[in-house]
């Protein structure tokens, strides 16, 4: 969305003013964030690749209609919070030079 020359010179104002000489008396204050969602904003960047899938696999993800792509990301976005959520298996080590 393009800003008008008024909107940028208001813009250009704010950002010159300390945060304590901003009047926030219009706005009110938000107390309950309860139904609050997190991340409903945030886009992550799209990378493009070329990937190799069996091709049962990219059928089956096919077959569920359109949007095959976007389901194949959320597929590996979901896996990839299960994994950051687990905690790591502790490895312990042998002092092999102690023996």
């Amino acid at each position: 969305m393009k800003l008008t020359k008024s909107q940028a010179k208001q813009i250009r104002a704010l950002k010159r003013m300390k945060e304590e000489e901003i009047d926030l008396t219009d706005i009110p204050e938000k107390l309950d964030w309860s139904n609050a969602v997190v991340g409903k904003f945030y886009r992550p960047v799209k990378k493009s690749l070329t990937i190799r899938i069996d091709a049962d696999v990219l059928a089956w993800v096919k077959r569920q209609g359109k949007g095959y792509q976007t389901r194949i990301n959320s597929y590996l976005r979901d896996a990839m919070v299960r994994t950051k959520k687990k905690p790591r298996p502790v490895t312990i080590r042998k002092n092999r030079s102690a023996s």
